[in-house]
């Protein structure tokens, strides 16, 4: 992880999810199993518009850095596994 720490600091990567082709942008934590949630744990993710106001949304909830990554539908369609994303950590 990076340097910066997140505020919320609790075993959780703060996540913003961009798929190929969509108008939205996914925000929520990814866990240690990976499984992606809400911020607060519970199944309701928060969409964007766009990536800066996504990045907005987490410094609103104190995070400070968040992993960016990009889904490509196409990858999904054609059965490739999830060892596929491209992710960044980004600095909030």
């Amino acid at each position: 992880m990076s340097a910066v720490m997140n505020s919320k600091n609790d075993g959780v990567q703060p996540t913003i999810i961009s798929v190929a082709e969509s108008t939205h942008y996914l925000i929520g934590v990814m866990d240690g199993a990976n499984n992606f949630t809400g911020l607060d744990g519970s199944s309701q993710m928060t969409t964007a518009n766009s990536l800066s106001e996504a990045k907005q949304y987490l410094r609103n909830h104190h995070y400070f850095t968040a992993a960016l990554e990009y889904q490509s539908a196409y990858d999904e369609m054609c059965g490739a596994n999830s060892n596929g994303r491209y992710q960044q950590i980004i600095i909030l």
